[in-house]
């Protein structure tokens, strides 16, 4: 980390926050003058007053972006000109690392250390990938008679509307814009009311990378006025949304309401993490699930929240893993030092903890944490004896609970970590080759890992199966969602 604590914290109290919208290329006041109190969940301070868009908001939003995409300034542009600007947009993202670091930190109550570390050049870096990208990707010749020619060409879909989620806010947006731009859209941006910061600031990075003023719009407000507005606007031509499979499922119904929009839905998970007597190393299994669930305090849709553990390490494992959370640094977000920081909200603190008493009552043993340390700071939290069919095992918290439950052996892990209505992500630690490779056969999940926990990178696609969504996030996979195929037949006979 290059900056100390009491740096960090100076930092902070000197940061000029933007809390307007950026529409047409400037930032503005919502159309309404109304708007919301973004508070520091860490502390209860106040950031700001943010813009409240709504539907005025949206529709300005939405005729900038069809008017830059109908242009062509952008769409139109050589590939290899929209990826320099791209590469100098993510160039911008890490010349300003500190500040959207910081901005991220305290919008979330996420540590500076994730912030910093992991989030910003994790954004930075997609940005960049996708440019470098966009001037490789080939069109195709199908094979055809002599007497015609056929061509196949990918073209983008034109406007995007882009809402993104509150647990991961600029690297989720970056999974959005990045493809969305480099395929030649234009897009509408709606960052999460809880987290709106670095979607209003990118903004104007944005127009300094010299990506055209109106192809990039955000619109911050309310998932019930701007949210919805974006999804059922006649103009917007795709909807790439992650966050809870309610939510998605509005936008489903939104679209069929509407104008048949796409729609893209990266929703909730309830991960399975599958820990056999054959692991290659037990502590590693500890450490890796400790983060599957810990890390970000649990704000993660595809969270090992379900260990599934093999009977005859059990107990081992339950007293590792409730050490390792017990010994988890919790404190000031600002902190390089802090492991965990604070939950986003208090109305999200209230609700994590309510399952936690839920937990107790259906009789899981509590093993680790399981109480507010102050304000929206959680222990750790650790359940045993768990139940497949307990809701704190069925439901998503979206907080740093872990339940523990015991299998008889692996038949029993592949059945319970599929009883599920989720399929994002499931894990595997295991020394067989054999029990490896079923277990990516048969684990009904978008990412299945072996002797590890949500890894990867820009090059592996990310999304689900069953009602966590579908299309996917990250690789060149990612522009099946943001272009059509448009097949040209020319007659030579």
């Amino acid at each position: 980390m290059s900056f100390t604590h009491a740096e960090w914290q100076a930092k902070a109290a000197a940061l000029s926050i933007e809390t307007r919208a950026f529409i047409g290329g400037q930032y503005v006041a919502a159309a309404s003058g109304k708007t919301f109190t973004k508070l520091n969940p860490a502390t209860g301070a106040v950031l700001g007053e943010i813009a409240a868009c709504d539907i005025e908001d949206v529709n300005r939003a939405v005729i900038a972006a069809r008017a830059a995409f109908e242009a062509g300034h952008w769409a139109r542009m050589a590939p290899k000109e929209r990826k320099l600007r791209l590469m100098r947009f993510a160039e911008l993202l890490l010349e300003n690392r500190s500040e959207l670091a910081l901005l991220e930190s305290l919008d979330t109550g996420k540590t500076i250390a994730n912030a910093y570390g992991d989030d910003i050049p994790g954004a930075a870096n997609c940005i960049r990938w996708f440019g470098e990208l966009i001037d490789k990707v080939y069109d195709e010749v199908a094979p055809t008679a002599g007497s015609a020619v056929a061509l196949i060409r990918r073209e983008a879909i034109g406007v995007v509307g882009a809402v993104v989620p509150w647990n991961y806010p600029l690297l989720m947006t970056a999974w959005k814009i990045a493809p969305i731009l480099a395929a030649g859209n234009s897009c509408v941006l709606k960052p999460a009311e809880q987290s709106p910061l670095t979607g209003i600031r990118i903004g104007q990075l944005a127009i300094e990378a010299g990506i055209p003023e109106v192809v990039l719009n955000v619109v911050p407000g309310m998932g019930e006025t701007a949210g919805r507005a974006i999804g059922l606007h006649m103009d917007i031509d795709a909807v790439a949304f992650t966050g809870s499979t309610e939510v998605g499922k509005y936008f489903m119904t939104y679209s069929g309401q509407s104008n048949l929009k796409r729609v893209g839905l990266e929703c909730g998970g309830k991960s399975p993490n599958i820990v056999l007597a054959d692991c290659p190393n037990l502590d590693a299994a500890v450490e890796g699930s400790a983060w599957a669930i810990f890390y970000n305090a649990g704000e993660t849709c595809s969270a090992g929240s379900r260990i599934l553990v093999e009977e005859p390490i059990r107990d081992e494992f339950v007293e590792k893993l409730s050490a390792f959370a017990n010994n988890l640094r919790v404190g000031d977000p600002l902190n390089p030092a802090t492991q965990m920081g604070a939950l986003v909200e208090d109305k999200h603190t209230d609700r994590v903890l309510s399952y936690i008493e839920i937990g107790k009552g259906e009789g899981a043993t509590l093993a680790a944490g399981g109480a507010r340390i102050q304000g929206n700071f959680v222990q750790p939290t650790v359940f045993a004896d768990v139940k497949n069919e307990m809701r704190i095992a069925q439901e998503e918290i979206f907080g740093p609970v872990a339940s523990v439950i015991t299998i008889k052996d692996f038949d029993e892990g592949l059945r319970l970590g599929n009883d599920s209505i989720y399929g994002l992500g499931a894990g595997v630690w295991t020394s067989d080759l054999q029990t490896a490779f079923r277990a990516s056969n048969e684990l009904r999940a978008g990412v299945v890992w072996i002797n590890s926990f949500d890894a990867g990178d820009i090059t592996t696609p990310f999304g689900g199966f069953k009602q966590s969504g579908f299309g996917r996030d990250k690789s060149a996979h990612a522009f099946d969602k943001y272009t059509d195929l448009k097949t040209t037949w020319i007659n030579l006979a």
